[in-house]
């Protein structure tokens, strides 16, 4: 009898640290698994990081974003089969260069020359989130930038921004793309923009109140809805396409080297309404955006803040911002966030160091 005890102690001993060696060997292989599993970095579903520095919602330049994530910002989700690249921004907190707004966005690293340029930028993405806040009187309220072309000298400005903007309420959203003059002189603050619509509305089309808003557009893009855009410039001419399933193939052009807008009487109708009241009246220079450098940007800029209207009724939101508390914004919805699938870069040998750009704005 003694002898049966001191045998099964040590054997029920024995059995139960197995037991025991193997629950933590399998928690441990499933702790690997979790943890082999839980970081796919932006570079690893869009390779082309080399090609860009990445400004961060906080205005920070975090630069090349190779094996880079910011949950607060920059990361990547997975849906079903499909890794896709999130840039996110509050309705305020710090910015960068001179901006007004926040940002998380791509920034060419090189910058080219219209008249010499054979450069192109693609992309396919959907918009999950814009401001759930603004006044609806102002033009850029509950809208984000999610592709640009930006001057890198001069007054540094903007022959392209297409824009994704909803208005609270409704199920479609419009898509437009601008084109900013390059203004003539020294003074830049006549500058103005000119809106073309994609699908939807374009910029100018406002509510009559400040929580009042205009008749949902038939033929808009829904949140969570994919669509495509590239963009080329060759030979001082900037080529556009649009694409989205169930939705009508836009394409446009425009010349970046021989201004139409070098004359006053030569100013759209639609900026005299929007634009010149508020004093942004200027003309652009003959040979528009000739003798500047150029260079892409990608990702979610986002074109709603918390300024007052009274500042600038087209591009001071009014928004909530919860003093630019950016957990209390993306609790309530105020902020701008976009998802991209695919993209793609092609820089031609003539461009050069963009970095020039950044050490003025960073």
């Amino acid at each position: 009898m003694n002898k049966k005890t001191i045998i099964l102690i040590p054997l029920f001993i024995v059995v139960g640290t197995l037991l025991i060696l193997n629950s933590c060997s399998n928690t441990s292989k499933k702790s690997d698994k979790k943890e082999a599993q839980k970081t796919v970095y932006a570079s690893e579903v869009i390779p082309f990081f080399n090609d860009w520095n990445l400004i961060l919602g906080d205005g920070s330049n975090a630069g090349n974003a190779n094996d880079f994530e910011h949950k607060d910002f920059f990361y990547t989700v997975n849906q079903g089969e499909t890794n896709w690249v999130v840039f996110k921004a509050p309705n305020a907190g710090d910015t960068h260069g001179t901006s007004n707004n926040t940002r998380t966005e791509l920034a060419q690293a090189k910058k080219w020359y219209p008249a010499t340029a054979d450069d192109k930028l693609t992309a396919t993405l959907k918009v999950m989130n814009v401001s759930a806040t603004g006044d609806a009187r102002v033009a850029a309220s509950y809208s984000v930038v999610i592709g640009q072309i930006h001057s890198a000298d001069g007054h540094e400005n903007e022959p392209l921004k297409i824009f994704y903007k909803k208005f609270p309420g409704h199920t479609k959203g419009s898509v437009f793309w601008h084109y900013e003059i390059n203004t003539a002189g020294d003074d830049n603050s006549g500058r103005w923009d000119y809106s073309t619509a994609i699908w939807g509305h374009d910029f100018s089309v406002v509510g009559s109140e400040e929580n009042t808003y205009p008749d949902e557009p038939e033929d808009g893009i829904e949140l969570g809805e994919e669509f495509s855009y590239e963009v080329e410039v060759k030979d001082g001419v900037m080529n556009l396409k649009f694409t989205s399933e169930g939705h009508e193939a836009k394409s446009f052009t425009k010349n970046l080297i021989e201004s139409e807008y070098k004359t006053t009487s030569a100013i759209p109708k639609q900026t005299q309404e929007l634009f010149v009241p508020i004093g942004q009246d200027g003309i652009e220079r003959e040979n528009a955006y000739a003798d500047e450098g150029l260079f892409f940007k990608l990702g979610s800029y986002n074109q709603t803040n918390g300024k007052s209207p009274e500042i600038n009724k087209n591009w001071c939101s009014g928004a909530e911002t919860y003093g630019g508390d950016i957990k209390k914004q993306y609790e309530t919805g105020n902020y701008a966030e976009v998802w991209f699938k695919t993209a793609s870069i092609y820089v031609n040998d003539a461009a050069v160091s963009n970095k020039g750009y950044f050490t003025k704005n960073d």
